[in-house]
């Protein structure tokens, strides 16, 4: 192939690329739940445009969304709105589909036509499926799937559903197929199209939809979401591309009313053949004429196996997340990998520190009035400067124990539910107190205007709480104290690190409780510190050390500053990490190989003492979300580095684009961050300059 061939078919294929990019958008709910690895349950809409009449369209689709919510999952409801692919919809999105006359049915062969016209659809089964496989959902709950159509083998009138279930590997959970189908080619279709069948519950035998038994046996069946997550597992590790069918019965109190719709349905479908109502158009009027014949019980049925199809499907695609986040094994006969060790109580890092709940309120206006009401928007988050450190590192493959307490209220039991993804496990839950709150009232330019913090609850992280946990803490490879702990944990914690030679890493959480570990001996066994400038003085300060004053805001004023402020302190401390805001970050230590080494040494210093600059990645103002979490960022970033043993240059560039995400985010620590995300060899998307050295010690 000529040069000039290959260069147009590669542009081509980035604008294809681009382009179905800019049409497939899901929603930022769903995108954090899968990012955290998260239960998410994607939902059709094609019931919404087609399925039931306005308003009990609505209706249904916010309680099926409620009950999935309920299950402890995140609804996924897919759509096309403007000729773009919805996973994920907002309250005024739904309002829109189910009031909209002129929504399409979207299945696979819509998908070009409705998205090149900018026209709304609902999905089918078969376009659902395809949405939810790109955006990373593999379960997927819907009523019933389409099937081979009574007198088919004439019409050759066959649901995509059926092809769609071959071809792409989503675990469909439905009650079975409509019962307006020929069941029985149903399944034979689906046996050639390689999809593998089981019902849920006790039986093989195969629903229709509104009756428990079809006629018809499934080849499989599996008893719980456990079974059924196991088998989806199965699918997936075969590296199968073909579809699973997981058909749950009606419950029981509406099955009675199986054997009069099933009356209904064939008069219906009689009906429909004698008008010559084909294709597409057949479900919906044979739905439309049932719902008449039946005064309404058919419709009543329809809403009950779906809210019953998405109780399952959520508990399935709960205990599908639990299976992801379990050790990993390997084959019988083999050893088991060690990652319960790294995940279990011993050789982890141990964090201990405060939770936050935050209210970050912005105004929209140039200058808020005092006294009266002021427009703008406020937003909820959960920090901590412990629990952005446990999550970090959480995110990058290093969950450490968490150590800290909230009280008994909706927001511990919010935080808790976010915080999922850590090991919470030594997390207090204390009776009669608040969870600690931090608000925020800040200007439309992003400049504090008042701050409120409840933060009594901190205190309870106390040396009674934390000394349950010392056999975690005498074999930890890392321990993280936050400056909201009171001074008597930190006495206690050094201690013990001290007695069992275990690496700690001081992150002070503001200029007056930088002075904690230095009101004692305490800070001579402390192995890291991070403070920024302030806090850096004020830790002189408290051992009485002068205290140089940064003459200027100039960036040599200020390196030269933070280097002779951290060189006292460096007769016992390992590595000061001074972090510097939008001008970057200042490591001093010992020098080893032309940089500071941050690794752990048990040995006494024997090198000269450095202070490498490490200049902050850009990042425009206008691209910044939150600036809250970036320091906690950098330093997780850092840490992560350590505890694999990374070099210096490495470590720093891993909290740096940790901290890079995290602007980028509403979130203090963004769900997105992975190790993956900032593993070293990313460095050629974002440049960033070679450290510079400004001091070493003659």
């Amino acid at each position: 192939m000529c040069a000039l061939a290959l260069a147009l078919l590669l542009w081509c294929d980035m604008r294809c690329v681009s382009g179905a990019e800019r049409l497939f958008k899901v929603h930022p709910c769903v995108a954090e739940a899968l990012a955290q690895r998260q239960p998410v349950v994607a939902l059709e809409s094609a019931i919404i445009t087609h399925g039931m009449p306005y308003p009990r369209n609505l209706s249904t689709a916010k309680e099926v969304e409620a009950v999935v919510r309920t299950e402890g999952a995140t609804p996924a409801t897919v759509a096309v709105l403007e000729g773009v692919v919805h996973v994920g919809l907002s309250e005024d999105q739904l309002d829109f589909l189910a009031r909209c006359k002129t929504a399409l049915k979207v299945s696979r062969r819509d998908l070009p036509y409705v998205i090149s016209k900018g026209l709304p659809g609902g999905t089918t089964v078969s376009g659902t499926m395809i949405a939810a496989h790109r955006a990373g959902i593999p379960v997927f709950v819907t009523g019933g799937i389409g099937g081979v159509h009574r007198d088919g083998e004439n019409s050759l009138d066959v649901s995509a559903d059926l092809s769609e279930l071959g071809r792409t590997p989503i675990a469909v959970v439905s009650a079975g197929v409509k019962s307006i189908l020929d069941i029985g080619r149903t399944l034979e279709f689906l046996e050639t199209q390689g999809v593998c069948v089981a019902t849920y519950g006790s039986t093989k035998h195969f629903p229709a939809f509104f009756s428990r038994e079809s006629g018809f046996k499934a080849p499989y069946n599996v008893l719980n979401a456990e079974e059924a997550a196991d088998l989806i597992v199965g699918m997936h590790s075969l590296g199968l591309q073909s579809g699973l069918l997981l058909a749950v019965p009606i419950p029981e109190k509406f099955a009675t009313v199986g054997q009069q719709i099933e009356g209904a349905i064939q008069a219906a479908v009689a009906e429909a053949r004698q008008k010559g109502i084909r294709g597409r158009d057949v479900t919906p009027f044979v739905l439309q004429r049932v719902s008449e014949l039946t005064k309404g019980q058919s419709l009543q049925a329809n809403i009950a196996l779906v809210h019953n199809n998405a109780k399952v499907g959520s508990g399935i695609a709960r205990a599908l997340s639990e299976r992801m986040h379990k050790p990993e094994r390997r084959s019988r006969g083999g050893s088991q990998i060690h990652e319960e060790k790294e995940q279990g109580s011993h050789s982890r890092p141990v964090v201990i520190g405060g939770v936050n709940v935050d209210f970050i309120a912005k105004g929209t206006t140039k200058e808020l009035s005092y006294g009266q009401t002021n427009p703008g928007s406020v937003c909820q988050s959960f920090g901590g400067v412990g629990r952005n450190i446990a999550d970090c590192l959480s995110r990058l493959g290093h969950k450490p124990l968490f150590i800290s307490a909230v009280g008994t209220d909706s927001h511990s039991d919010a935080v808790l539910n976010y915080c999922k993804h850590m090991d919470t496990r030594a997390v207090r839950r204390l009776q009669g107190q608040r969870t600690a709150t931090y608000c925020a009232v800040i200007t439309e330019g992003g400049e504090l205007n008042l701050g409120l913090g409840d933060m009594a609850i901190h205190s309870q992280i106390n040396e009674q709480h934390v000394s349950q946990y010392e056999e975690q803490l005498s074999s930890a490879s890392l321990v993280v104290l936050d400056g909201n702990i009171p001074v008597s944990t930190i006495d206690y914690v050094c201690s013990l690190a001290k007695k069992h030679s275990i690496p700690v890493w001081y992150e002070p959480t503001d200029a007056d409780k930088a002075c904690k570990p230095f009101l004692s001996e305490s800070w001579k066994t402390l192995t890291y510190i991070s403070p920024n400038l302030a806090e850096l003085c004020t830790m002189n300060q408290t051992l009485l050390l002068p205290t140089p004053k940064v003459l200027s805001s100039s960036l040599e004023d200020v390196l030269g500053s933070a280097a002779a402020l951290s060189r006292p302190l460096l007769e016992h401390v390992r590595c000061v990490i001074v972090t510097l805001g939008a001008l970057g970050v200042l490591v001093c230590g010992e020098h080893d190989a032309g940089t500071v080494t941050l690794q752990p040494q048990k040995h006494s210093r024997k090198g000269r003492l450095c202070a490498m600059y490490y200049p902050a990645l850009v990042v425009r103002s206008e691209d910044t979300v939150n600036v809250s979490g970036a320091g906690d960022s950098l330093a997780g970033g850092l840490m992560a580095g350590v505890l694999q043993g990374r070099d210096t240059d490495t470590c720093v560039h891993m909290g740096l684009l940790a901290a890079r995400l995290s602007l980028f985010s509403p979130h203090p620590i963004a769900p997105c961050l992975t190790a993956d995300a900032i593993r070293p060899d990313r460095a050629h998307l974002q440049p960033w300059a070679k450290p510079t050295c400004i001091w070493m010690e003659s």
